[in-house]
């Protein structure tokens, strides 16, 4: 059993970020646009096929590397895409269906399974706060605060990490969800495994290193632990309003990670769809000063997390002062 942690904590905070944002505009920013998200969308496949093209067709490293890199950003990036989809905020009024088919398409990319990454996510919503009932925290998080323990989460050890997390909170899940997820999760695998046997078949061994493993086991860690650094690692434990990390506006990241780098943002109005959080973020501008949240960059909390060594889901706060995003 769950306890609802982060609704019974909260107090007043959601009227206060509701007042802060406004009535008219928060409405306005919950509106689906379905036309964008696959605006958008189409935009992931045309540059997943850029970075495979670029790994694929060339053996120059300031080449091929990129592509990879551009290839594994987009690949995580499909988690954004089914995290969409598990907030309802594809569709106004999805089907069963159009929601299942959406959410398989975009979690085969990383090989997971999406009735694992709904339940799981949907329970980090309302546990959040909780050191045993988020299972992200209790789970995935870093048990051992050692800089070499956490740059293993930017290396292949990731997966196992991951499905290791992911089994351990499967355990308290009914048995059929158990066995749709283990039958999502072999399909997703033997998906995989098909593709990676057919390059290294039709094109030989290093052009499925440049094409598979590089943008999947390498790239892939690197995009998700920077991403997961930006969500629930510095904050303030005695604040829920802080229980989040709030992000810099920077329109490299918006890019790089489809919006989902205003993640304090999502918590606070998740059925907002990710291509309003931008507006949301500059909406909630005045909240944030007076609550005294620090913006932080990437690079800030690079630097906290390996050289600082901080420990996760702790205050990383320095005193310094709020700092707000003009444009």
């Amino acid at each position: 059993m769950k306890s609802n942690f982060y609704p019974n904590a909260i107090g007043c905070l959601r009227k206060e970020v509701q007042d802060a944002v406004g009535h008219e505009l928060l409405k306005e920013l919950h509106v689906v646009k379905p036309w964008r998200h696959y605006l958008l969308l189409g935009r992931q496949y045309v540059l997943l096929a850029l970075g495979f093209w670029l790994a694929a067709s060339f053996d120059q490293p300031w080449l091929w590397i990129p592509g990879a890199f551009l290839a594994g950003f987009t690949v995580f990036n499909f988690t954004v895409f089914l995290h969409e989809v598990v907030h309802h905020c594809v569709h106004r009024s999805p089907s069963s269906l159009v929601h299942r088919l959406l959410g398989m398409l975009y979690a085969v990319p990383s090989g997971i399974s999406a009735s694992q990454f709904e339940r799981w996510h949907m329970d980090h919503h309302q546990e959040l706060g909780s050191p045993e009932d988020d299972p992200k925290r209790h789970y995935l998080s870093p048990k051992i605060n050692a800089r070499w323990y956490k740059a293993l989460y930017c290396t292949p050890f990731l997966i196992p990490l991951y499905f290791r997390a992911a089994r351990r909170e499967m355990a308290s899940y009914p048995a059929e969800l158990r066995h749709k997820i283990r039958g999502e999760r072999l399909l997703t695998i033997a998906l995989h495994l098909g593709v990676a046997g057919s390059i290294w078949a039709a094109a030989g061994p290093w052009t499925m290193f440049k094409v598979y493993v590089t943008p999947f086991l390498l790239v892939f860690p690197i995009a998700f632990t920077l991403n997961r650094l930006g969500q629930h690692y510095f904050v303030d434990p005695k604040d829920p309003a802080k229980w989040s990390t709030l992000m810099k506006a920077n329109r490299f990241w918006d890019f790089a990670f489809c919006f989902s780098n205003y993640h304090i943002e999502h918590h606070y109005f998740p059925r907002v769809p990710f291509y309003n959080l931008r507006r949301l973020h500059f909406a909630l501008q005045g909240f944030y000063a007076q609550r005294g949240l620090r913006a932080c960059t990437y690079s800030w909390i690079l630097w906290q997390w390996f050289v600082k060594n901080r420990a996760p889901h702790t205050n990383w706060n320095d005193g310094s002062s709020y700092q707000p995003t003009t444009s």
